[in-house]
């Protein structure tokens, strides 16, 4: 169990705050769900250099290529890391026939089918911005382009925080197991992003 301080900042050894506040939108208040992403840059660094930015999106943990935890929003807030949510009953063939109506014309129009599965209560729909926490792991593409793009393998000290801390926050939050996505299985992201991610 974690220790989260009234500004939703943990107290942990593991753990080092590097809080962006750049990143953090509105108040989050119930944490449904962890997405787990890769980053796309080969450093730490080129993450934090980009949560800077004003507006600039980003996840609540990231892990370094050393297994380094750092904070980087509060899990209080809401940051912009998933992007528009698939449908979740389509993805694990769990539909109403009304439901398939109204899904599948909008099957390749991500916005409007993301804004309908956002109307539905959880968890009729993957968690989103509003409900999750992402974790990123540094890692970028080592060949190929676009959805069709490699990500690099991530290494042991990786998974290991990854474990840990997928758990820990698990049981803190009181987030299911069943909870925790790689983020293309949620969202429409490069096919192998995160597909090492073990927890």
């Amino acid at each position: 169990m974690l220790f989260v301080n009234k500004n939703g900042l943990v107290d942990a050894e593991r753990i080092i705050v590097r809080r962006f506040s750049t990143i953090e939108r509105g108040k989050l208040d119930k944490v449904n769900g962890i997405i787990v992403h890769q980053t796309g840059g080969s450093t730490a660094e080129s993450s934090f250099n980009s949560y800077k930015n004003t507006g600039a999106n980003g996840a609540h943990f990231l892990i370094d290529k050393d297994g380094t935890i750092y904070q980087t929003a509060s899990v209080f807030k809401i940051t912009y890391h998933v992007g528009n949510i698939r449908s979740r009953c389509y993805m694990e063939k769990k539909c109403k026939p009304s439901e398939i109506s109204k899904i599948k014309p909008l099957l390749n129009k991500y916005k409007q089918l993301s804004r309908l599965e956002q109307k539905k209560p959880y968890p009729e729909r993957y968690p989103a911005n509003f409900d999750s926490l992402g974790i990123e792991i540094v890692g970028k593409p080592v060949s190929g382009e676009d959805q069709d793009a490699i990500y690099e393998k991530i290494n042991d000290a990786q998974n290991s925080s990854l474990k840990w801390l997928v758990a820990e926050l698990s049981d803190t939050l009181k987030v299911s197991m069943t909870e925790i996505f790689r983020h293309p299985e949620v969202s429409y992201k490069v096919k192998t992003e995160a597909g090492t991610a073990q927890w």
